[in-house]
């Protein structure tokens, strides 16, 4: 008892200390080196040049007992012996008396870090992230090392320590010798779960203004800064001292979540909390700070980005305008967490009509997991009536509309004036208006009132519509709707289907959000009360071009944000088309999260080099380019390497080549000239100049492969044919020799099968199953072809393996009951392992000895592997559960 006793008081100073330096020990910072009876209580994240590292954000709690993080010595509230409030980080859950949060640094324990400094260090060198070590009095789950739970201390004013648990990855020990070794404290951390979208605190760079540039242009910069604020906006300056320098990753799906903490009765600042404990603060951003312009510019060449809309209809349309505006290429895709009265987009793609309890890690699987879809945006140009006189304005009308493009829906009518006495009274009233259902009370007692005095039974007669140049008001004057909806997506007015279900319309083209057309429909108040139990407007057209003119003011709304617009000519024509991520439906497995996060030790990685022809001709086209391209061979470099060491490699790897070369007449020697190519951070491949390499990652221009331009190397169009049947080919490693070409007997369908699987012969493999062949087969050991595909390392063929056989290739085992995911894990192939488990293999299967896929990538000891397919288990765990209960 008493070593367990000395345990956590070493671990208690051991785990406090290691709070303070999870990437690398920062200087001091200017927040640290004031009184702390200055430093503000922050509930928002700093993006200042004062921004202190490891900065706590705190909010209001209720928590019971009387516990207090920084302990009985230090804790105010128990030398005052009275209660006090308490108030707890929402970063790392550190719950302290208000009080006692200068205290925390006494005892030298910071939040989890959200940047990493620059100081002296060479900001070029590798950083990994480490695990952000916190006590617990209370853990929910299973200790990750022994597995059994935390006992659970019903003492009200109990502070023993029964945990202990990562702020990152969300791991947890049991707070014991046994469980938790103090070795385990500056062990780099998976980020967790959800590291797909988390973006590590390593990419954000705090760079600090050298001093003597801030003393010399002190009195230039404050005039300057006086400019550009002029220009640009105050809030401009805050984001300067912050650098985003990313590390590309295709299995990687970083996340900005933008949250109106004013949507859908303020629900928005009940969730923040939650996204700032799964992820990085500084990657979680409240709208009512300013904004989303100034984080999307700073992050905006973050490679494969991904935004969660927070908030209603309403503020997925501000962010992507935003897009608009900022015109980044490619824009990344907008999920949609929906918070508002409405929801209609949300609802179109799955994501909900309203957020209720799913927890904050379940969204942040579907947006990592959903698919990416088209959303049609529409401009809006809205002028004056030329025909009407001065004697029909209305006082109260305006002559611009709220929005000049819309994503869902263009109204005019009964529905439009019912949002507008909404929106003018919320504006009165904010106060009343803080619920979901308070606020479709008010919609609904509006519109009855509104139905009683009748204020748009005349709208046809004020209106004409044109649609693609046909004249649509003699139909309309026949139906006279009371509300007329030009739309773009299926659902309408929370929920409702106004075109009608599929199938209802055929008439008309299936109604899609990105077919570059509007349905129009008109409402009488008959329909629109049938429209609440499953009825459908007056299906009018289908168009790509609207002329609208109005003859009076009349009430309109724009995706939600009504006005009176006074008589006016309205033209509604197709804009451009958003990129949107929709829920799946089906759960699929996450890409592979963490190959470079933390950076592993050492990479495997192709050569391949680019003829100067195929370069010039193809370098638009990535895919293209890559088949253009010639195999040199492998290398094996370390994980932090940068270019001009990777070129160390490849050059000794072209000596040892350098004799196969002078024999086999098809295998070119590498010219001195060659360069490296960019293949990953930009749209199309770049040449790298020599001089630049040494400012580059290998795992910055490189997934997989790493492509080389050798301007001497014969392009794909002039290469020389291989020889005849009658000329045999040397053996050479540079280019292995067909059986078929030495004369052998031509094998059995199977066994070409497997053949061609050994040897990555796509092409010859393709042929032999459109000629026939099963790819179902097996030889005398019982392995697929999938099996060979994988000791292979052809991730080509697992592919079309994966894509064209049967599913149950996926679980079927050899001899030695290993399947082929417990290959590619033994082997470390990750991208083959990511595309065998998204296609669905079992990852709870065990071979011979009892092991899963993911303990024998333990056993090759490829610790990221091994934390993506746990990861994967437990998914598929889950899933499990859920068919379980469905049935």
């Amino acid at each position: 008892m008493s070593a367990g006793v000395m345990h956590r008081g070493a671990l208690r100073k051991a785990i406090t200390k290691s709070g303070l330096q999870h990437l690398a020990p920062p200087p001091p910072t200017p927040g640290a080196l004031c009184g702390e009876s200055e430093r503000q209580i922050r509930s928002t994240v700093d993006w200042s040049e004062s921004a202190t590292y490891g900065e706590h954000i705190w909010f209001e709690t209720n928590v019971s007992g009387d516990f207090c993080y920084v302990g009985e010595q230090y804790c105010v509230a128990k030398m005052l012996q009275k209660s006090v409030p308490r108030k707890k980080c929402a970063a790392c859950k550190i719950v302290v008396h208000t009080p006692c949060i200068e205290q925390l640094e006494k005892i030298n324990f910071r939040c989890k870090p959200s940047f990493r400094e620059s100081g002296s260090r060479n900001v070029r060198e590798p950083t990994f992230v480490r695990h952000h070590w916190v006590h617990r009095r209370r853990q929910d789950g299973k200790c990750r090392h022994c597995g059994k739970g935390f006992q659970q201390k019903f003492t009200f004013h109990s502070k023993e320590i029964v945990a202990i648990s990562c702020s990152w990855c969300k791991q947890a020990y049991h707070s014991k010798v046994s469980c938790f070794m103090l070795q385990q404290i500056e062990e780099p951390c998976s980020l967790g779960v959800h590291a797909a979208v988390v973006i590590p605190p390593t990419w954000i760079l705090r760079a600090r203004r050298p001093q003597n540039t801030l003393k010399a242009s002190k009195k230039k910069k404050r005039a300057s800064f006086k400019r550009k604020s002029s220009k640009k906006g105050p809030e401009e300056s805050r984001w300067r001292p912050f650098i985003i320098r990313p590390t590309p990753s295709p299995l990687m799906k970083p996340l900005l979540v933008f949250v109106n903490p004013k949507s859908g009765g303020n629900q928005g600042a009940k969730i923040i909390q939650s996204f700032l404990w799964y992820l990085n603060p500084r990657q979680v951003f409240d709208l009512s700070q300013g904004g989303p312009k100034e984080a999307l510019e700073m992050y905006r060449k973050v490679h494969n980005l991904r935004i969660l809309a927070c908030g209603g209809d309403g503020t997925v349309g501000w962010i992507l305008s935003t897009l608009d505006q900022l015109r980044l290429k490619p824009p990344p895709p907008v999920a949609i967490l929906p918070l508002g009265t409405g929801n209609d987009l949300a609802r179109t793609l799955n994501w909900g009509g309203g957020y209720t309890d799913e927890p904050v890690s379940k969204i942040l699987s579907h947006v990592e997991e959903g698919n990416i879809v088209q959303l049609d945006r529409w401009d809006l140009r809205a002028e004056p009536n030329p025909e009407t006189g001065p004697e029909e304005r209305d006082e109260g009308a305006t002559d611009r509309l709220p929005l000049d493009v819309f994503n869902n829906y263009f109204s005019l009518g009964f529905d439009a004036h019912v949002t507008l006495e909404f929106h003018e009274s919320r504006e009165a009233n904010p106060e009343k208006f803080n619920s979901r259902f308070r606020n479709k009370m008010f919609y609904a007692g509006t519109a009855f009132s509104d139905f009683l005095m009748g204020s748009s039974k005349d709208l046809a007669k004020h209106i004409r519509v044109v649609c693609d140049g046909t004249d649509l008001t003699p139909k309309i004057q026949d139906l006279k709707p009371q509300c007329i909806v030009f739309l773009n997506i299926p659902r309408y007015c929370a929920g409702t289907m106004p075109w009608g279900h599929p199938g209802e319309h055929h008439d008309f083209e299936p109604q899609r959000h990105d077919d570059g057309y509007l349905e129009v429909i008109g409402f009488t108040m008959t329909s629109l009360a049938a429209l609440q139990v499953g009825g459908h407007g007056e299906r009018l057209t289908q168009c790509r071009e609207v002329l609208l003119t109005t003859a009076k003011a009349i009430p309109v709304q724009v995706d939600g944000e009504p006005c009176k617009l006074a008589a006016s000519r309205i033209r509604i024509a197709l804009r451009n088309q958003a990129t949107m991520v929709q829920k799946a439906k089906r759960r699929s497995a996450a890409p592979l999260h963490s190959d470079q996060q933390p950076v592993p030790e050492q990479l495997r990685i192709q050569v391949s080099r680019v003829s100067m022809h195929d370069y010039e001709a193809l370098h638009y086209d990535k895919e293209q380019l890559k088949e253009a391209s010639v195999p040199l061979g492998t290398v094996v470099v370390p994980g932090d390497s940068d270019l001009e060491l990777c070129r160390a490699h490849i050059e000794r790897l072209q000596q040892e080549a350098d004799g196969a070369a002078a024999k086999s007449p098809t295998c070119q020697k590498l010219s001195p000239k060659w360069c490296f190519l960019d293949a990953t951070t930009a749209s199309r491949f770049y040449r790298i100049d020599r001089a630049q390499e040494h400012l580059n990652y290998v795992t910055e221009i490189a997934q997989d492969e790493i492509y080389i331009l050798d301007p001497e190397l014969l392009g794909a169009s002039a290469r020389p044919d291989l020889p005849t049947p009658t000329s045999p080919l040397p053996a050479s490693p540079c280019s292995p020799t067909p059986r078929s070409l030495q004369g052998d007997a031509v094998p059995p369908p199977g066994e070409a099968l497997i053949e061609a699987a050994q040897r990555n012969d796509f092409c010859k493999l393709q042929e032999l199953h459109r000629a026939g062949g099963d790819l179902v087969h097996r030889d005398s050991r019982g392995r697929t072809l999938l099996h060979h595909a994988v000791s292979a390392g052809s991730k080509e063929v697992v592919r079309y393996l994966l894509d064209h056989a049967p599913p149950e290739i996926l679980d079927a085992v050899e001899e030695n009951g290993e399947t082929c995911l417990h290959q590619a894990a033994a082997l470390g192939q990750r991208t083959i392992c990511h595309y065998i488990v998204e296609a669905g293999a079992s990852l709870m299967k065990t071979d011979q000895q009892g092991d899963t896929p993911r303990q024998r990538a333990e056993k090759a000891q490829d610790t990221e592997l091994a934390a993506y397919l746990e990861n994967r288990q437990h998914y598929q765990m889950i899933q499990r559960e859920d068919q379980e209960t469905a049935v």
